[in-house]
């Protein structure tokens, strides 16, 4: 690494310096400079695209209400019918298969 001849600026919050002081005694890091350094050159930020989570609850939302209407059509009928019982059981399936897919993309993160 070459000499250090280069000024590098930036405006924080008093609360953003505060965390950052706290995340460098967690790491008994003593210079601010060394830390941010370290953070800029070799951190990572994550950015997460949480659209697969964000269809799954939209799937969850229409098994729910079509549970509470097959559930309302009991109530007032007495009648349960097993295709619709099938038809939610097959969804739920659905969207289980396609959380666990999730759940491992989501655990690979590091």
């Amino acid at each position: 690494m070459g000499r250090r001849d280069q000024d590098v600026h930036f405006l924080a919050s008093k609360e953003e310096v505060q965390r950052i002081h706290e995340k460098m005694n967690e790491l008994g890091i003593r210079s601010m400079g060394a830390y941010l350094r370290k953070m800029a050159l070799d951190g990572y930020c994550i950015n997460l695209d949480l659209q697969d989570v964000k269809e799954l609850i939209s799937l969850l939302r229409r098994c729910s209400n079509n549970l509470n209407q097959y559930a309302k059509r009991a109530n007032e009928t007495g009648n349960i019918y097993e295709s619709d019982i099938k038809d939610l059981q097959e969804r739920l399936e659905e969207i289980w298969t396609d959380m666990k897919e999730v759940l491992v993309r989501l655990s690979s993160i590091q």
